[in-house]
């Protein structure tokens, strides 16, 4: 009784938090997703790749995978990558994909900050297997719904992404734009337009102990993500503790101060392990909103493969400061 009440709760949700976009609570290990300017912020090559399963005592609920591959061009100051992404809520019925470029140019603002803007160019589409559905007047012993079918069974279109980052080795910050072209993703012939979502993300790397030259043993990261699109606002505001070659986090989701805002509040704990070019790590969402104990929350599950590093001996000095989870 309680699965059935909160579906019947997640289709009302899902009227108001239409056309909104799939997220990630480790925001960070999905850099090209978060940010076109992380294309190439390792100086060389990086394989990311996440799963994210939302809501799993709903089998299948929301469940969404991205894969990404980036790479930096030293003498033309770019990063170059690419990025997959697909989003399947009930087992599949409702799919949504997006495949695209992504471009970044690097520049040397002073000798200790770095100003990267970048872009990313996708083909969008979204698919219903209408059949796959059940209806109310079906469950009434029809064999067929009286609901009216949709004219398509997948719609496309293209979209943009602007962003810009500027970071020092100590501290970041970013802004990113995504749907610039806000495409209809409509499956009946209306309009669905996409609505554009703001971004805006930083932090701080406090070392605590370093060794091997100028190389972080142990810090501290306070740092921020809010996004806004549409009627709807989030904040997540967290704390990571780095000792090598492990990773503790703690996010909030949610805007607690304006209970006018519809806010989807969580406490998400991250678990993380990184060493030489590998970042592995888990993190999962406590509901603590009117759904706690219902939904199961959320795991999240990322993987970092970092390869054919390049660094001038002038860059040397600087690095991204970014966790990588």
């Amino acid at each position: 009784m309680k699965k059935f009440l909160l579906i019947i709760f997640a289709l009302f949700i899902s009227k108001l938090i239409f056309a909104q976009d799939p997220q990630f609570t480790q925001f960070y290990a999905s850099p090209l997703y978060l940010s076109p300017s992380f294309a190439g912020s390792t100086k060389g090559s990086r394989i990311a790749s996440n799963y994210r399963n939302q809501w799993p005592s709903l089998e299948k609920s929301f469940v969404t995978y991205a894969f990404s591959f980036d790479h930096y061009f030293p003498k033309l100051n770019s990063g170059l990558g690419a990025l997959i992404l697909r989003e399947q809520a009930g087992t599949g019925v409702l799919a949504t994909t997006n495949a695209g470029l992504v471009y970044s140019y690097h520049i040397d603002l002073t000798h200790e900050w770095r100003v990267i803007p970048g872009m990313h160019f996708m083909y969008t589409q979204r698919g219903l297997h209408f059949y796959k559905l059940t209806f109310g007047d079906q469950l009434a012993g029809n064999y067929e719904t009286s609901v009216e079918v949709p004219s398509k069974d997948f719609v496309w279109d293209v979209d943009a992404t602007a962003s810009v980052l500027a970071y020092s080795d100590k501290i970041w910050f970013g802004l990113t734009v995504d749907h610039l072209l806000q495409p209809n993703q409509s499956l009946t012939g209306d309009q669905s337009i996409v609505d554009i979502k703001y971004s805006v993300f930083g932090g701080m790397r406090i070392p605590i102990d370093k060794q091997y030259n100028r190389d972080p043993f142990e810090s501290i990261f306070p740092a921020f993500h809010f996004q806004q699109q549409g009627n709807n606002s989030q904040l997540n505001l967290g704390l990571y503790y780095h000792k090598m070659p492990f990773m503790l986090g703690l996010w909030y989701r949610g805007i607690p101060v304006f209970k006018d805002i519809p806010s989807n509040d969580a406490v998400a704990v991250l678990l993380g392990y990184k060493i030489d070019q590998f970042n592995i790590g888990y993190s999962y969402d406590v509901t603590i909103s009117k759904l706690a104990g219902l939904t199961d929350g959320a795991h999240e599950i990322s993987l970092i493969i970092k390869f054919g590093e390049y660094l001038t001996p002038r860059q040397k000095w600087i690095v991204d400061p970014c966790p990588g989870f």
